[in-house]
């Protein structure tokens, strides 16, 4: 079932240049309004969440790109900035890993140079090109050398002129000579590079996937499901996976911190051994489903009153099949993200969490780890409407009895586990 959860938006364009052997260098990090027009959910990258200034001192470089081996050592993982000696990383690592057949990129650009080498490396090599996220500037110069050149659903490239600077500030933008020469080689549209290169060097353009894909940029847009889950990797350390996991299901920042702990662990581990992004987001997804509907059998009748409210008003708010179905059987993901908040008491559904968690005190742990890889109970396709009017019954009975049947629907406990409450 396609979901939709809580993105923030991403850094605003930050462009850092300096001289390069070529005479230019831009460093640009990606924008955006935070809006994926209706493409595949997707993991939020820990590095596309962080706000930047719209302009950066050079002497305040970012530091190199990580350059990492992905698992079974087909993939190598590009994460960060073209600073000196990124170029130089690589090439050790493919000295050492002749089975790379992929290299995955994600970088806002840096140095013209470095670009030109890695691009060079990427050709020799005869490695495929992938952009899960956001390739711009000096990125792009490596992702065009691709023998096949891969754009993940909702990624983006970005383009403009070269520049430089120096002690008195931006120079006159400098002759695009030698990037032109790249992306013609690269058998990129002669009207794509003289459009890209005509973009002053304090903007970015960032074609849609149909034009990259005419202009001969990209050969192929794919799913989340392709390649291993690249969200990790500018950092993939514990503390990492579970900012990650807090970004992306807001809704557990309630949930009982062990639990969380958990589900980070099994989402790190599947990065180490090339889970895709896909499945990484489907198992987050049903873990923490699972572990909220375990805290939410541990609470009050009137929390539980509370929860079947905030289930009603996402029924009324969705208009997505897949989602109402989810919503009905008492999916608190979907209800989170469909809301927001939860309404009509303004209390957030993660507030609503943590009071149920309270509540049910070390009961739910042991529920949750018992429940963990269970998908959340869902009505049988078509069932929405009929989901819809027995929680309106249910909500329109006394308390006692409105939570007994709201424990039955919404959080799948047997009758008998209802009859004894």
């Amino acid at each position: 079932m396609p979901i939709t959860l809580s993105r923030p938006p991403r850094r605003p364009w930050a462009i850092l240049c300096g001289a390069t052997l070529l005479g230019a260098a831009c460093l640009a990090a990606v924008a955006s309004d935070g809006s994926d027009g209706g493409s595949t959910p997707r993991l939020v990258p820990a590095s596309l969440a962080t706000d930047l200034p719209d302009e950066v001192e050079t002497d305040d470089a970012e530091p190199a790109a990580r350059v990492t081996l992905g698992p079974g050592g087909r993939d190598l993982r590009l994460a960060g900035d073209l600073m000196e000696g990124v170029s130089a990383r690589v090439a050790a690592l493919l000295a050492e890993n002749p089975g790379v057949r992929r290299i995955h990129l994600t970088s806002g650009g840096g140095l013209v140079s470095e670009g030109m080498s890695l691009g060079s490396l990427v050709a020799a090599h005869g490695l495929a090109t992938y952009v899960p996220d956001d390739c711009a500037s000096a990125c792009t110069l490596v992702f065009v050398r691709g023998t096949r050149r891969y754009l993940g659903t909702g990624g983006r490239l970005g383009f403009h002129a070269p520049y430089e600077t120096g002690p008195s500030g931006r120079s006159p933008v400098l002759d695009p000579a030698p990037e032109r020469a790249a992306y013609r080689d690269a058998g990129i549209a002669a009207d794509f590079v003289a459009e890209a290169l005509a973009v002053a060097s304090d903007d970015m353009w960032t074609p849609e996937p149909e034009r990259l894909v005419r202009a001969g940029v990209v050969t192929d847009v794919v799913g989340t499901d392709r390649f291993p889950d690249s969200t990790l990797d500018d950092d993939d350390s514990p503390q990492a996976a579970r900012a990650q996991v807090l970004r992306n299901l807001p809704v557990l920042a309630g949930a009982d911190p062990a639990a969380v702990d958990r589900i980070a662990a099994w989402y790190r581990d599947g990065y180490a051994t090339g889970r895709t992004e896909a499945d990484a987001l489907d198992g987050l997804h049903r873990q923490a489903a699972a572990h909220l509907r375990a805290v939410l059998r541990g609470a009050d009748e009137a929390t539980v009153l509370a929860f079947g409210q905030a289930a009603l008003a996402a029924l009324r708010q969705t208009t997505d099949g897949s989602a109402c179905e989810a919503i009905a059987g008492g999916d608190a993901v979907v209800i989170a993200d469909t809301l927001g908040t939860l309404r009509p008491s303004g209390a957030g559904v993660a507030a609503l969490i943590a009071r149920a968690r309270g509540q049910g005190g070390g009961r739910t742990a042991v529920a949750a780890s018992e429940d963990r890889m269970r998908p959340p109970a869902r009505p049988s396709t078509g069932a929405c409407r009929a989901g819809t009017q027995a929680l309106r019954r249910a909500l329109a009975r006394p308390l006692h009895q409105a939570a007994s049947a709201l424990r039955a629907l919404l959080l799948a406990e047997p009758a008998t586990l209802v009859a004894a409450k």
